[in-house]
């Protein structure tokens, strides 16, 4: 199927971060698939914001999404929701909400479950019962309202450090890449094939230098940096605005 109108919803993975062109840029799995659907008349526009959760995409994405009458919406969500804390319910409820929203006015949405990073991260075992709580929220608005489901859950690439970013959280240029791959697989496009080849060898374990100068340089600013925002009643994401909030070529 030949897609002309492709609009992208989501947090700092749909914006692209850690995915950096030479100019500084974000580039990320949207772009790069949006460089495959390219064709003369297509157009992309990207409504990711960092920080962002399913709520507040629900509220702010969605309603700009609807008016550029898109033929197909890519929605990556829930990452925010998962670090918040939000309860089981809460995740199912805004899934749910997500979903249908989109499904309302695209012919055809593509969502993805979460890889368990988890284990990668500090008090990692208090996050899991809840990414496994998106996911199958995911999936079953999916299976609701008819989405194409990206179930990227299982992908063994999560255990190579090699597919994430410094903060271990998100994804590397690697990680985009084959992000992006498992879309186009689940929308039954052609795409280079290396996208999704496994990297060689396994990737060198952190030594306890690497873990400590994570700790200092990654964990312990977000961690300052979420305390002082609820303080001061600011959201994650305050400040930014979409990278291309309407449909234009993609040169």
């Amino acid at each position: 199927m030949t897609y002309q109108r492709f609009v992208a919803i989501g947090d700092s993975c749909t914006e692209g971060l850690d995915d950096l062109l030479p100019d500084g840029r974000y580039r990320g799995w949207a772009d790069r698939v949006a460089s495959v659907l390219d064709a003369p008349g297509f157009r992309y526009a990207n409504l990711g914001v960092r920080g962002r959760r399913m709520d507040q995409m629900l509220a702010e994405q969605v309603p700009s999404a609807s008016t550029l009458e898109p033929d197909l919406v890519a929605v990556f969500a829930g990452g925010n929701d998962v670090m918040s804390g939000a309860s089981g319910a809460v995740l199912s409820a805004r899934a749910d909400a997500l979903v249908r929203a989109v499904t309302s006015f695209a012919p055809t949405v593509a969502v993805f479950t979460l890889s368990d990073i988890s284990h990668r991260m500090p008090f990692g075992w208090r996050m899991r019962p809840r990414i496994l709580a998106l996911n199958a929220a995911m999936r079953a608005a999916a299976s609701r309202y008819g989405a194409v489901l990206v179930d990227v859950e299982a992908d063994s690439c999560v255990h190579d450090s090699r597919y994430f970013g410094p903060d271990r959280l998100h994804l590397s240029s690697l990680g985009h890449r084959r992000l992006a791959g498992h879309l186009l697989s689940a929308l039954e496009i052609p795409f280079d094939p290396a996208w999704m080849a496994a990297l060689p060898g396994t990737a060198a374990p952190a030594s306890v230098v690497e873990h400590w100068r994570w700790l200092r340089e990654q964990v312990l600013p977000v961690a300052y940096t979420r305390t002082r925002n609820k303080l001061i009643g600011r959201q994650p994401g305050d400040g930014f605005t979409p990278k291309r909030p309407t449909l234009l070529p993609l040169a």
